[in-house]
């Protein structure tokens, strides 16, 4: 009886380690998780770029209207002469093509 439980204890051991994944199985996992993980950080990447991107241009177009309020001021305070307006260019008289 205790060789027939042993055998069966042997039988039962062998079974389960046989039904787990094989090396390249685990390999396979690995790489698949590995490609997985680099995508994610790229798409994080990508996503913290286009903010920082997005930041930058707000900062751009506030220092633009600070810059406007600035010489506004400085015009109003008659520290610098306003600027000039710019004449319309005068359209060239078309000239008649002889035949």
């Amino acid at each position: 009886m205790k060789k027939l439980a042993s055998i069966l204890v042997i039988a039962a051991v062998a079974f389960m380690t046989s039904c787990g994944p094989s090396a390249k199985e685990i390999e396979a996992k690995r790489i698949a998780d590995s490609v997985k993980l680099a995508d994610s950080m790229a798409m994080v990447h990508a996503q913290q770029q286009k903010v920082a991107d997005s930041i930058a241009k707000v900062q751009a177009a506030q220092k633009h209207v600070a810059d406007s309020i600035a010489h506004a001021d400085s015009v109003a305070k008659h520290l610098i002469k306003p600027a000039k307006a710019a004449k319309p260019a005068k359209a060239e008289p078309k000239k008649a093509h002889k035949k």
